[in-house]
């Protein structure tokens, strides 16, 4: 093989490749020594099919298969032993090919330029650490408390009222007639929460244990017998057990209920979850700084097809005249933010981050339990998309690459409140940072349908970085 390097206009070079007959041939014949022992023709035994007989039947699919092997090994080898990083899909142009003949061909590719990454070092942003006041764990514990409570028997004449937790059997019917599901056991309500059928509490209030009581009520639109859903049922409830709400004792028990050794154990869990709320939404105004940073740093050359890959990303929806608006501002964007990808990827590079299957099934463990309910389609999604998992990949390489950094540069530690950490949340909404990776920003509980577009927006954003690591992959 023989390969020319052509420099042409900045980045943009023609890389030459030629390879003899000779060496295809030797590729061909491989390739036929291969098939022979798997064809099985009427005629000849395994293995002992003529030459001109495979090539009249296979000749043009063995050539084909063999051409694309060559062009893919001898391309992938050019690229690496002249150091060439490809910034998107190289263009090729066969000059000479075919069977017993010369293979010629050039590779027309725009380089990634070069990026010093040395300066990362001297980057300076600000490391937040929350203190979190003794006062508020124990508030959000006196919470937990209080939407755990116990209950005691109450007096055998006690009427129940709201915030009894009532007890009783009971036996329902439709029109006069029973049916799947209509009988309960032991059934228990904590009057006023509405947790059994609407208005099914309220009927409840002043019973005594022993009592008989009739409550009417309407079943609802999800209820498993469907010529049932919005008809009136008559339930025939007796009353075995009226219990009293007591306030809960915050002790070791208490804690050791919620899987905490004891107390103080609690509040440390507590205090750190409380802590975690925070952390990382100031962790991301950490990376905001660092890649503002970034955006200062100078680099040679932008390559011109990342920026119009850019710019279809950016203007993606939008009319052709508002496109044409905001196309000054558009490029100024994707500059900086393919500037950024291309020094984040060359540090990442540098530094030899990978990001290991366990790390990849992590992040789609995370996305899952960000939207409660909806698993299986989340779950369904990544499956059926691998392009989105390659997204979430990207995500991955992004942050272990940022961590590395912040370990590197040089970090101003704050240990702060959580009224500032709120005040410092509060006055970073709103601004645009567009070299942020939007996806990341903080969920919100999702409906089923938002949640579906919100993880297939996920899947097809592409930041600078994303693409770059993607082409610059050996």
């Amino acid at each position: 093989m023989k390969v020319t390097v052509e420099n042409k206009k900045g980045l943009n070079k023609d890389v030459k490749v030629f390879v003899d007959k000779k060496t295809m041939n030797s590729y061909m014949d491989e390739k036929y020594d291969e098939i022979k022992n798997t064809v099985n023709l009427k005629g000849f035994r395994p293995g002992k099919v003529p030459r001109e007989i495979l090539k009249r039947q296979f000749g043009k699919a063995v050539f084909s298969e063999v051409l694309d092997k060559v062009l893919k090994d001898t391309s992938t080898k050019a690229l690496e032993d002249n150091k060439i990083k490809p910034a998107g899909q190289p263009k090729l142009d066969l000059k000479t090919y075919g069977e017993d003949k010369d293979l010629e061909y050039i590779l027309s590719v725009t380089e990634l330029p070069k990026v010093e990454i040395k300066s990362i070092e001297n980057i300076k942003f600000d490391e937040y650490f929350v203190k979190i006041d003794p006062k508020e764990t124990d508030n959000r514990i006196k919470e937990i408390a209080k939407n755990q409570p116990s209950f005691k028997d109450a007096s055998a004449d006690s009427k129940a009222k709201l915030g009894d937790l009532v007890v009783f059997d009971y036996n329902a019917t439709v029109n006069e007639k029973t049916f799947k599901g209509s009988e309960g056991k032991n059934t228990q309500l904590t009057l006023g929460k509405d947790l059994f059928l609407k208005g099914f509490d309220k009927q409840l209030i002043g019973v005594k244990k022993g009592d008989k009581k009739i409550v009417e009520a309407v079943l609802p639109e999800n209820f498993p017998e469907k010529d049932l859903v919005n008809k009136k049922a008559k339930f025939e409830c007796i009353i075995s057990a009226i219990k009293n709400a007591e306030e809960v004792k915050i002790n070791d028990e208490f804690a050791k209920n919620l899987g905490a050794k004891d107390l103080n154990d609690l509040k440390t869990l507590i205090s750190k979850q409380i802590n975690d709320e925070y952390k990382n939404s100031l962790d991301r105004l950490s990376k905001n700084q660092i890649l503002k940073e970034i955006e200062k740093f100078k680099v040679s050359e932008i390559p011109e097809n990342l920026i119009e890959e850019e710019l279809k990303v950016l203007s993606q929806g939008m009319s052709e005249e508002d496109t044409k608006k905001n196309k000054k501002n558009f490029e100024d964007v994707a500059k900086k933010r393919i500037k950024v990808g291309l020094i984040l990827n060359e540090f990442g590079e540098q530094n030899k981050i990978k990001v290991t299957e366990q790390e990849l099934q992590t992040e789609v463990q995370k996305q899952i339990r960000m939207m409660p309910g909806q698993e299986k389609m989340v779950m369904d999604f990544y499956q059926k998309n691998p392009s989105a998992v390659a997204s979430l990949r990207g995500t991955v390489y992004e942050d272990k690459i940022i961590n590395l950094i912040k370990e590197k540069a040089k970090s101003n530690k704050k240990e702060i409140s959580k009224e500032e950490a709120e005040k410092i949340l509060k006055q970073s909404q709103g601004q645009d940072h567009n070299h942020t990776d939007k996806s990341k920003d903080k969920k919100k509980p999702l409906k089923k349908i938002e949640a579906k577009k919100s993880i297939e927006k996920k899947a097809k954003s592409k930041s600078p970085l994303k693409k770059i690591k993607k082409v610059s992959k050996k």
